[in-house]
């Protein structure tokens, strides 16, 4: 079984950092501990960090030394190569991939650039490097303005040459004209005939488009106003040199505006057009030849709420056009933008699951925080789900709708006034596109007197009648889960800005409980360094008895399988197996045995400590014939002021992301949030919402 994986390319400007981005977060989503390796990097006079390097291992939190995740740099290589001492090379590359390879347990491998001269004697070392280490190699290509035919060819030449010595296992087309993409795919297919994976990525023009902070570094430039938004792209550029009045007619989404730094109609034109709904948004300026707008410009604009970067160069306009457009735009660690379309991007076009079938022959017995992550995107992937936000006018909730959509993971629908949400997305230049997510107001919604009606019918028994239904269904929380009930949607997630009770009252009303359900409960996914447990209930029951005890500890271990986690259940008190004595103590002794007798293939103890329940060392002492013991990987607490207390004084202590609360027990899946929620909160919850609604 191979411990790694090589990436070759073939040929210049390849685009491997789609490839390499892409395989390392699936391989994080397969393989507890991955490592991260260049055998050959560019040399820097300046001292910087290999930009390759330092956005991988940045970016996925690799724990490597810089040190340790290359061998050479490219002049080394040549000189030894000069020298005839070629075997000193892969000598140490081999020395520097096995000592990591003693530190994780798969490590991905990424081949040299091509970026400058001698591209062949490259790919015979690309080659000789794979075969010595015994890697299978993904051998990537690229389209540029080649014909298909063309293409063709120079993959199955490549092909030919490494199949002599390694395993190819895919090969992967990348930068291809979008028309091209099935005819190039069919035609690999049919032209290599043996087990070898073939995916091909169209060009994708984001990820194509200099960043201005690209532009900044290639010519030199200062940033005079909007360093915080350097990382714009610049998808065209235009040069101002017309009037005003007819420089407006050609701007376009997204354009880098060049012109003179004494025009200064032109830069307040550009920065108001901008501004202004009539017009698309530009990605930034750049003023040339050196001059800089007179004091009443400078001060007209920093007085503006928002400014676009505006840079100042020394060359002329001629030039600077010229130079922008042979910028070769990377991806570098302070771009997630850019590195987060390259991720989807790759799970878009390749099949990860054979992929990682082909690299990966074992699987893990642990399931890591990444790993863990990974796994619930994929699921939410596979199924699309449609999830409603009551909260649309909370700028956490718009970010991780724009971050949802962005990577496709589920349909949404945001409940708020479309004007509201378009000035929040405008103040907090949040980039969300409007056109492809639903947004509703529930009073203007052709749905609302449906819905009113159906909520009379509902709950008149309760003495509810028509304008108290009106009422109710003008409240968010109720429209959204009304349109969970009436299956217009098949998820929500709230209490961003809302109480729990706000939140669950239509829930528990009308959605209500599954069959044999008698308790509505929570957990949380603790995303700790090295493992993921689950922990239950620290949301919804103040102070549950045996029997409903029981039942949150069978339901939070069911959820624990249904998530990928082997469940080992610890029914948590303040003393260890028969030794303590009391009320509580016996309440979750009590609970044990009903959880025990309705789940006997379940691996469950009680009462047990928190230290017995996690630490092997403790637990065998205190508890040294119990299955779960140091072990537990679903804890249960006995009411909810130590759940609470507990889930938020790990997670503030550890650094541990805590996904949830996920409620456990309804019809169909309605999860709250806490009102200090981060984004990151917000995705993930969407997220095991959507796999939730996958499995009704």
């Amino acid at each position: 079984m191979s411990k790694g994986i090589y990436v070759a390319t073939l040929e210049p400007n390849s685009g491997k950092s789609i490839i390499v981005l892409g395989l390392m977060r699936m391989l994080l989503g397969k393989t507890p501990k991955v490592g991260y390796f260049r055998p050959i990097i560019e040399h820097d006079t300046t001292g910087a960090k290999d930009n390759h390097i330092n956005t991988v291992t940045s970016f996925f939190d690799i724990p490597i030394s810089y040190k340790d995740t290359y061998a050479f740099t490219r002049h080394e290589v040549l000189d030894l190569y000069n020298r005839g001492k070629a075997g000193d090379v892969i000598n140490k590359v081999i020395e520097a991939y096995k000592s990591l390879e003693t530190q994780f347990d798969f490590i991905l491998v990424e081949g040299t650039d091509f970026s400058h001269e001698n591209s062949s004697l490259e790919l015979d070392i690309n080659l000789l490097i794979s075969k010595n280490l015994g890697l299978p190699v993904i051998m990537v290509a690229q389209g540029g303005d080649n014909a298909v035919d063309d293409i063709l060819e120079n993959v199955q030449l490549a092909y030919n040459t490494f199949k002599e010595d390694v395993n190819v296992i895919s090969i992967i087309a990348n930068k291809i004209a979008p028309n091209d993409v099935s005819v190039l795919k069919e035609k690999l297919t049919k032209r290599i005939t043996d087990a070898t994976e073939i995916a091909v990525i169209p060009k994708i023009k984001s990820l194509a488009s200099p960043t201005i902070k690209e532009v900044i570094k290639t010519l030199g430039g200062k940033v005079l106003f909007g360093k915080h938004a350097i990382n714009n792209q610049a998808q065209h550029y235009s040069v101002g040199a017309m009037q005003l009045r007819n420089y407006l007619t050609h701007l376009k989404a997204n354009a880098l505006v060049i012109t003179p730094g004494d025009r200064a109609d032109i830069i307040l034109g550009a920065l108001q057009a901008n501004s202004s709904k009539n017009y698309p948004k530009i990605s930034g300026i750049v003023l040339t030849g050196g001059l800089i707008p007179e004091a009443p410009i400078l001060k007209l604009i920093e007085g503006l709420s928002s400014v676009v970067p505006i840079i100042s160069v020394q060359q002329g306009t001629f030039n600077v056009t010229n130079s922008i457009g042979k910028i070769k735009s990377r991806i570098y660690a302070e771009n997630t933008e850019k590195i987060e379309v390259s991720i989807s991007t790759f799970e878009k076009y390749v099949d990860t699951k054979r992929l990682a079938e082909a690299l990966i022959g074992f699987k893990s017995k642990t399931i890591t925080p990444r790993m863990f992550q990974y796994n619930l995107l994929q699921r939410a992937l596979k199924h699309k789900k449609h999830i409603v936000l009551p909260e649309g006018h909370d700028a956490r909730v718009l970010k991780a709708a724009a971050r949802l959509l962005e990577q496709q993971v589920v349909d949404l629908t945001l409940i708020g006034e479309l004007s509201i949400i378009k000035t929040i997305l405008t103040e907090e230049d949040i980039s969300l596109q409007l056109e492809h997510l639903n947004i509703v107001s529930p009073q203007q919604s052709p749905n609302f007197d449906d819905y009113v009606q159906t909520f009379y019918e509902l709950r008149k028994h309760k003495n509810i009648n028509l304008d108290m239904a009106r009422d109710a269904m003008a409240d968010v929380s109720y429209f959204a889960t009304m349109m969970i009930y009436k299956g217009h949607a098949d998820g929500m997630v709230s209490g961003a800005a809302h109480t729990t009770a706000h939140t669950l009252r239509p829930a528990l009303q009308f959605i209500k409980t599954k069959p044999g359900v008698n308790i509505v409960s929570s957990v949380f996914f603790m995303c700790l360094e090295d493992r993921v447990s689950v922990f239950g209930d620290c949301a919804i029951n103040p102070n549950p008895n045996a029997e409903q005890l029981a039942e949150i500890a069978v339901s939070s271990a069911r959820t624990a399988e249904n998530f990928g986690i082997h469940p080992k259940v610890a029914l948590l008190s303040y003393s260890s197996g028969a030794s303590g004595k009391g009320e509580d103590v016996d309440k979750v002794r009590q609970a044990t045995e009903i959880a025990k007798t309705k789940a006997p293939d379940l691996k469950i103890e009680g009462p047990i400590q928190y230290d017995a329940a996690v630490d092997i060392r403790v637990g065998k002492s205190k508890l040294p014939n119990s299955d779960v013991a140091g072990q537990a990987s679903v804890l249960i607490f006995p009411d909810l002021n130590t759940g609470n207390n507990t889930y938020k004084a790990v997670q503030r202590e550890t650094g541990a992301l805590a996904i949830g609360p996920m409620l456990q027990g309804l019809n169909k899946p309605v999860n709250d949030l806490s009102r200090g929620c981060t984004v990151d909160d917000i995705y993930s919850t969407v997220i095991i919402t959507a796999i939730q609604a996958q499995d009704l």
